[in-house]
């Protein structure tokens, strides 16, 4: 058993949490190309986005991530909910079953820098209509969704149905 995991939910299924943090400057967002990851790599995505860890709230993962990724601080009164997407394989291995939690943020303290560079190759403003190619394609989702401003509170992803 890990720790914190009592067992009594062994028979159920799981999904592993993770925030995004958009940070927004008008139409814009920022981005970062992702490398040496394993996942997607060549591919853009959110600037910060991360697993959220055994014990933190999803609120405080957003932050982390933001502080860990790009050096800076966003204070959790400026993060602005924008959809939960539950995506994944169903059947498919755990680890590719999903909740992602996505907010934006227009407000924050310091400059965006790449902190990671062995997880990403470049940071890149781009407008929400032009953005680059390829994107992370769940992401992408929730970016075209918030570029016709008709965002769902709940999206899914790799779904049939």
């Amino acid at each position: 058993m890990r720790a914190g995991d009592d067992g009594t939910a062994d028979h159920r299924f799981r999904v592993v949490p993770a925030a995004y943090v958009l940070l927004r400057r008008g139409d814009e967002v920022l981005l970062q190309l992702r490398q040496g990851t394993g996942y997607r790599d060549g591919y853009w995505a959110a600037a910060a986005a991360g697993h959220v860890e055994a014990g933190e709230s999803v609120v405080e993962a957003a932050l982390r991530e933001a502080r860990e990724e790009l050096g800076i601080d966003v204070d959790a009164a400026h993060l602005q909910p924008v959809t939960v997407l539950h995506r994944g394989e169903p059947f498919g291995p755990a680890l590719e079953q999903r909740v992602d939690f996505f907010f934006t943020t227009e407000r924050w303290t310091g400059d965006p820098v790449l902190q990671e560079p062995d997880k990403a190759a470049d940071l890149r403003w781009s407008r929400l209509d032009a953005l680059p190619e390829p994107v992370v394609p769940h992401e992408l989702q929730v970016m075209r969704a918030l570029r016709q401003g008709l965002v769902p509170a709940v999206m899914t992803f790799g779904f049939a149905g």
